[in-house]
C-alpha cells in the first residue's frame, strides 16, 4: 500500500509541475527535498544506450547495402531474415508472440490488471530499396528496448504492452503502403490485398506463404487498447532546423497516390515528321512538370512529386508509344489534396488533347489527414519535460502505420531528427544521440499510458 501511495503522489506532483507549468521555486527544507527529488527520478526511466546501439547495428546487417543503407523489401528472404531475428528477440523476453494472417507481428507483455486495456506500440522493419537503416527500424529498436528495460529492472505495469512489426508499410514493393497496418484496422479488405502483384507478378499472398509469415490468427484487433505509440525519424528538416533534440507529432498529412498511363503511337524517330507525331512521354513530361508546379499553387505545406515512370518500348530510336508515370501529393488539409487531384487530371487531359493520346488513370491510395489523440500527445510532451530534452510539436509530413492505427485507438508519434531531412535513401542519417533522446521520449511516454505499478527497488 506505502508504494502505492507513493506513485500517487508522484503522479500529483507531475500533474502539477508538466501540466500546470508552474515556475516558481518551491520552498521544500532538508530531508522533504531529497524525498521530494528522488520521487521525480523514480519516474523516469532511460534505456539501456550501448544494448540500443549494438541492436540497431544488428537489424542494419540484415539486408545491408555497400554504401551503408538497407535494402530490405517486403516479403524478400532479407525480411525473412529479419522477422526471424525479431522472434528470435521477442521471444528471448519472454513475450507471448503472434503472428495474424496477414503477417503483422506482435509481442504481448502482461499487465497487472487484466481487465486494463493494451498498449501498443511499434513501426516496421521493410525498408525502401537502397534506403536507410533508421527508417521504421528505428521505432521498432525502441520499442523492444523498452521492453527489455522493464525486464531488467523488473518493473510491472498495470496495462498489457504490445510491441508489433506491421507488414509491408513502405509500400514500395506492393502498393498501397502502411498496408499491413491498413488491413489491420480495416481500411483495406484482406482478400484484395492478398491479390496484389509486384513488377514480376508475383502475388502477395504466395510471397507471405513463401516466407512463412501467413498466421493464424485474424488480422483484426482481438481486444480495445489503451492507446498507440510509435517512434520514427522526421523524414524532415524542421526539427534540425529549431535545433530541437526530439519532435512531439501531433497528426499526420493526408495524401494522394496515383498513376497515368499515356498511349499514342511508337514509331521510327528518324523518318516520321514532328507533325506526325503522337508521343506519349511529351505527355507524360507535360504533366510531370505541373506535379511539380501544382504545391506552389495551394499552399506551403502542400508537396508533390513523380517517383516512378515506365516508357515502353524505351528505346533510343523509337518514339514512346506507351509511358505510365505516378503522382503523390500530401498536405495537411485534405480539401487542399483533393485539390490538387482535381488538377492533375485537368492538366493530364489538356495533355492528352495537345499531343493526340488516349489516356487513363487510377487513384492507387487515399489517405485523410490525422490528428492524434491530446492523451497521447501530452504523454509525449511529458517524457520530453521529465527527460529535460528541447522539443516541439510538429505535424507529420509522411504517412505512418499511426494513420490507420488511429482508427482504431489513440495514437501519438515521437520523431527523432533527420540531418538534412534526408530519407528513402542511403544517406539517410540521424545521430545516435538523437536516436537514444526520441527512444527514451518512447520509453517513458509508454510507461506513462501503460501506469507503472511496481519495480525492483
Amino acid at each position: 500500500m506505502g508504494y502505492a501511495y507513493l506513485v500517487l503522489g508522484i503522479q500529483i506532483v507531475q500533474y502539477i509541475l508538466f501540466e500546470l507549468k508552474l515556475a516558481f521555486y518551491i520552498d521544500i527544507p532538508g530531508e522533504d527535498l531529497i524525498m521530494f527529488m528522488w520521487a521525480l527520478r523514480v519516474m523516469v526511466v532511460t534505456l539501456d544506450q550501448d544494448r540500443f546501439i549494438e541492436t540497431m547495428e544488428e537489424q542494419a546487417k540484415i539486408g545491408a547495402t555497400e554504401n551503408g543503407g538497407l535494402h530490405r523489401l517486403t516479403l524478400s528472404n532479407e525480411d525473412k531474415e529479419i522477422r526471424d531475428w525479431f522472434y528470435d528477440q521477442m521471444e528471448a523476453e519472454g513475450l507471448d508472440i503472434r503472428i495474424d494472417e496477414f503477417g503483422n507481428m506482435f509481442g504481448r507483455r502482461d499487465g497487472e490488471d487484466p481487465d486494463k486495456e493494451t498498449v501498443l506500440i511499434g513501426s516496421h522493419l521493410d525498408s525502401q530499396p537502397y534506403g536507410g537503416i533508421y527508417d521504421g527500424a528505428l521505432g521498432v529498436i525502441s520499442a523492444l528496448e523498452f521492453i527489455r528495460m522493464l525486464n531488467d529492472e523488473e518493473i510491472t505495469t498495470e496495462h498489457p504492452i504490445e510491441i508489433v512489426n506491421w507488414t509491408n508499410e513502405e509500400g514500395s514493393r506492393y502498393q498501397p503502403a502502411m498496408q499491413g497496418s491498413g488491413v489491420w484496422a480495416g481500411t483495406h479488405d484482406i482478400e484484395d490485398e492478398y491479390k496484389k502483384t509486384d513488377e514480376d507478378g508475383v502475388r502477395f499472398e504466395d510471397e507471405l506463404e513463401r516466407i512463412g509469415y501467413k498466421g493464424d490468427v485474424p488480422a483484426a484487433p482481438t481486444e480495445d487498447y489503451e492507446g498507440y505509440l510509435e517512434l520514427h525519424i522526421e523524414q524532415g528538416p524542421y526539427l534540425a532546423e529549431a535545433n530541437m533534440d526530439v519532435g512531439i507529432v501531433t497528426g499526420i498529412v493526408g495524401f494522394s497516390w496515383g498513376a497515368i498511363t499515356y498511349y499514342g503511337d511508337a514509331d521510327h524517330t528518324g523518318p516520321t515528321p514532328m507533325r506526325y507525331r503522337s508521343d506519349a512521354l511529351v505527355g507524360a513530361a507535360d504533366v510531370i512538370s505541373q506535379i511539380r508546379r501544382i504545391p506552389g499553387m495551394l499552399g506551403e505545406r502542400t508537396v508533390g512529386s513523380t517517383g516512378y515512370m515506365d516508357v515502353k518500348p524505351n528505346s533510343i530510336n523509337t518514339i514512346p508509344g506507351e509511358v505510365t508515370f505516378t503522382w503523390g501529393f500530401r498536405d495537411p488539409d485534405d480539401d487542399v489534396v483533393q485539390e490538387a487531384f482535381d488538377r492533375v487530371l485537368a492538366e493530364a487531359q489538356a495533355a492528352a488533347e495537345r499531343e493526340g493520346l488516349d489516356w487513363e488513370w487510377e487513384e492507387r491510395m487515399r489517405a485523410s489527414s490525422v490528428d492524434f489523440a491530446q492523451e497521447n500527445i501530452n504523454a509525449v510532451a511529458e517524457a520530453t519535460d521529465k527527460l529535460e530534452y528541447d522539443a516541439m510539436k510538429i505535424f507529420s509530413g509522411a504517412g505512418h502505420d499511426a494513420t490507420h492505427a488511429a482508427d482504431v485507438m489513440d495514437t501519438s508519434m515521437v520523431f527523432a531528427v533527420s540531418e538534412n531531412g534526408k530519407s528513402h535513401t542511403e544517406e539517410e542519417f540521424t545521430s545516435w544521440e538523437h536516436c537514444y533522446k526520441a527512444a527514451n521520449t518512447l520509453a517513458n511516454a509508454g510507461l506513462e499510458l501503460a501506469g507503472e505499478t511496481e519495480r525492483e527497488a
